[in-house]
């Protein structure tokens, strides 16, 4: 099964283990991550789900889609060129491994 390391603020660290298909979204809501609120349930429409994904597999997450871009501009925690909407990640082979860094805050 794949896995997602969630980065705090502070620098501690949470692996999980998460289904194929599963959003990196959910399995933080699934697995009480603190720092990923999901207000909208994943409908990119809130941008409480903002992460941003370490360089190295970047390149393997899905394109962004004009909904996800758009929602960006309204994170709460500035945006940068890793920045992402985990509720817009599932969980793939290729993301396996996959590090997230948490904004400082959601709202």
């Amino acid at each position: 099964m794949p896995t997602v390391t969630y980065v705090s603020p502070d620098g501690t660290e949470r692996s999980v283990a998460v289904p194929p298909g599963t959003t990196v979204m959910e399995a933080a809501l699934d697995n009480g991550i603190d720092g990923i609120v999901g207000e909208c349930g994943g409908a990119a429409m809130c941008a409480t789900c903002h992460v941003y994904v370490e360089s190295e597999h970047l390149a393997a997450a899905p394109p962004m889609t004009v909904d996800e871009d758009a929602m960006l501009d309204e994170a709460s925690s500035a945006r940068a060129g890793n920045s992402r909407l985990s509720c817009q990640l599932p969980m793939t082979a290729e993301l396996d491994g996959i590090r997230v860094r948490l904004p400082e805050r959601q709202r």
